[in-house]
């Protein structure tokens, strides 16, 4: 087959080659082009060549930009003259993934590569128009040699004050052609003059081999061991960022997103630095467990009460798939350059994201308990994917992802763990549900209204000490520690101070110190005795003297509280508010209903709205070997029937020009005719202009003057107004 054009090459291909270009190019599938035609002109786009680019690592993409020096039709043997013995394995993979085809005579590039690519690839200029004598450059002055030093390996554009005055230097390049003027300041150094200067090469170095990786390295039990502790501390925090915003609900910003204030409230609370606190607060938003209500309020949606159901295998990997996937990045919140952008915000997504953290994830994968270091990752990186969209902000995302991963327990000490791999592989991650710590089912109270929790507690104890007590410090053990607060909190949540103690009795291994009991006594005591309810809010108490000394409090001035009776305030403040204000002046009120009840039980708040999941911008998956082995066959099959529309069109068109002129008694017998023996004819057909054109149809029966037959051309069932058919031809 002779091959004139990309076109023509991928004509000639067979499965095994179409497989290979689609494993590493699957947006020429998705969707599936219906022919070849199709396929080349998909691509040859600038985005799918982009994409294509994308996948290079360094060396590759040296030899792709020394065969676009070249000129077409090229050989192998001339691409290896320029660059190194090396570039013909290079060359195989850019021919497997349609960036370079062979043809007749020589190699050749899809057209609009080029332009993809820039106007000076490796560094080098356009070509000369004008015949140059090269030898003449070892003659050449001084100052010449100093102007060519500095545009030898590119850019080969320079600048100078005057072309018509340009220097000693400037002026004997420009009189023989070595350099050449583009506009009045503005002079660049010719294709073949940069590769003469260069010993005919078009890079000073050929990076044929990825830089070595260097890391510590580490026990694969100490790694597993690390990784399963921090999956343990992610659940974890996941857990207490939700029961805490369900508690005290964040505020949304109005552009969207979490304030700055409520991140630094958060970190406090979780026992972190604001940029974990941000990638946990994504974690969430990225598996709809938060949402934000009508009232801008975020809050924990009803999937958190189902997530918690799920085993914690399950839970860690809804979370790591929604990570790796997403193209949101954390670590950006908290930049310098970037202080506008919040957690949860709308300026978060970056096209790459993906892909780097998919590239990091495989390199660790290859390099086995081996904690790399940072610098030499980068390196590393850089070779495997030198040409990235947002190639700025790669490295910090690279740098990102291996922090992430280590929170995450993907790695552990820096080195991949077995949870890790598995993950990647798809291999069964039930193991970490029995890797986890056990859990622990009693506490241990201390003289000072602490408590230990010598290890993870079991789910409902856990959700009941969270109630009553605030985490102080976390690792292998958790110490919590009781306050007025905490205590108003359980009492807030319908527990009566028997309850609280009777709790704590049950759990502790250790007796009930004095002061604690003393603590729940006092406080149950004074719950309740003040009460709030809206007016827009009112507060009662039947003690009148702490009536009286509220009114008398100047840190409560801002309620502009009014008495209206000896036992009732009444408050322009919601009631939220105003309990909120109370308890901060050191009061301990309680909610009450328009009836007269006391509001307390236990609160699960959750958001109304349904979550809205962040949209993933900028990846495509790559489809399963059936899919792309249907992908194939569909191509093939429309391929064929294209083929065969054309050479019926062919015939038809010749078939056309010999039509007589039939009557119409004698159309309506050829194509009573056809239609009985159910075979293909060619006719032609006058348009609403006049105009004949030429169709290729199936006859299927005649209705009402017209005759009812399948386009070939649109594939669909037609109706042909008998009066305009001009002739009929059989195929």
């Amino acid at each position: 087959m002779e091959i004139r054009s990309f076109s023509d090459y991928l004509r000639s291909v067979d499965d095994a080659a179409f497989l290979n270009l689609f494993s590493s190019r699957p947006d020429l599938v998705i969707p599936v082009p219906p022919d070849i035609a199709s396929l080349a002109v998909r691509a040859c786009s600038p985005p799918s060549l982009a994409r294509a680019i994308d996948s290079l690592n360094k060396w590759q993409f040296q030899v792709l930009e020394a065969a676009c020096v070249l000129n077409e039709p090229f050989t192998a043997k001339r691409l290896i003259a320029i660059t190194d013995k090396a570039a013909d394995g290079a060359l195989t993979h850019l021919i497997s993934i349609g960036l370079v085809y062979p043809s007749e005579d020589g190699m050749r590039l899809p057209t609009p590569l080029r332009d993809v690519l820039g106007s000076e690839p490796a560094g080098l200029g356009p070509e000369s128009l004008a015949k140059l004598t090269l030898t003449e450059l070892e003659n050449a002055p001084t100052d010449a040699k100093k102007v060519l030093e500095r545009l030898i390996w590119g850019p080969p554009r320079g600048s100078v004050g005057d072309i018509k005055n340009p220097g000693s230097g400037v002026a004997w390049l420009l009189e023989r052609k070595f350099l050449v003027p583009l506009d009045q300041r503005t002079v660049i150094l010719p294709r073949e003059v940069g590769l003469f200067l260069r010993g005919g090469k078009t890079h000073r170095e050929s990076f044929t081999n990825p830089p070595e990786l260097i890391g510590v390295k580490r026990e694969i039990r100490q790694i597993n061991l690390a990784a399963i502790a921090n999956i343990s501390t992610v659940l974890r925090w996941i857990e207490e960022l939700l029961n805490f915003w369900a508690e005290e609900p964040a505020d949304a910003l109005r552009a969207g997103g979490l304030g700055v204030r409520d991140l630094k409230i958060l970190a406090t609370h979780l026992g972190v630095d604001e940029a974990c606190a941000a990638f946990i607060t994504e974690l969430a938003y990225l598996t709809s467990l938060i949402s934000i209500d009508a009232n801008d309020r975020i809050m924990p949606s009803n999937k958190f009460d189902v997530w918690l159901m799920q085993t914690p295998a399950d839970r860690w990997q809804v979370l790591t798939s929604a990570w790796l996937t997403t193209s949101r990045v954390s670590g950006l919140v908290g930049r310098a350059d970037t202080r506008n952008v919040a957690a949860l915000g709308p300026e978060l997504d970056r096209v790459n994201a993906a892909r780097v953290r998919a590239l990091t994830l495989s390199i660790l994968n290859e390099n086995p308990e081996l904690a790399p270091n940072i610098k030499s990752f980068i390196e590393f990186l850089t070779w495997r994917a030198p040409v990235r969209r947002n190639s700025l902000l790669q490295d910090e995302l690279a740098t990102w992802t291996l922090r992430e991963a280590e929170w995450l327990g993907l790695t552990g000490q820096g080195a991949f763990s077995k949870y890790g791999i598995d993950f990647l592989s798809g291999g069964d991650l039930n193991l970490i549900n029995s890797d986890l710590p056990k859990t622990v089912d009693h506490i241990l109270i201390q003289s000072d209204n602490t408590a230990i929790a010598p290890g993870p507690l079991e789910h409902e104890i856990s959700q009941q000490l969270a109630i009553m007590a605030e985490i102080e410090s976390r690792g292998g053990a958790t110490v919590y520690r009781f306050s007025e607060a905490t205590i108003r909190r359980a009492l807030d949540h319908g527990k009566t101070g028997d309850e609280i103690r009777a709790f704590l009795l049950k759990t502790s291994k250790t007796p009930m110190p004095q002061p604690l009991d003393y603590l729940i006594s006092d406080v149950a005591k004074k719950h309740g005795k003040l009460r709030i309810g809206n007016t827009a809010s009112f507060i009662r108490c039947e003690d009148t003297s702490l009536i009286t000394q509220i009114m008398n409090d100047k840190k409560l001035e801002v309620l502009s509280l009014r008495r209206i009776a000896p036992e009732v305030v009444i408050c322009e403040r919601e009631a939220t508010d105003a309990m909120r204000i109370l308890r901060d002046a050191g009061y301990l009120p309680a909610a009450e209903s328009q009836h007269g009840m006391l509001l307390s039980g236990p609160q699960s708040k959750r958001a109304q709205t349904k979550p809205r999941p962040p949209r993933i911008i900028g990846e495509i998956e790559t489809p399963d070997e059936d899919q792309l082995n249907s992908a194939i066959r569909a191509i093939r099959t429309g391929e064929k029937s294209r083929h065969k529309q054309t050479h019926l069109r062919q015939i038809a068109s010749e078939a056309l020009g010999a039509l007589p002129r039939n009557s119409a008694n004698e159309t309506m017998d050829l194509i009573n005719r056809f239609i009985q023996e159910e075979k293909s004819l060619s006719i032609g057909y006058a348009d609403n202009n006049g105009a004949v054109t030429h169709r290729i149809i199936d006859p299927i029966r005649v209705s009402a003057g017209a005759l009812i037959a399948r386009d070939h051309a649109t594939g669909e069932v037609q109706s042909f107004r008998i009066p305009r058919i001009t002739g009929v031809a059989p195929l």
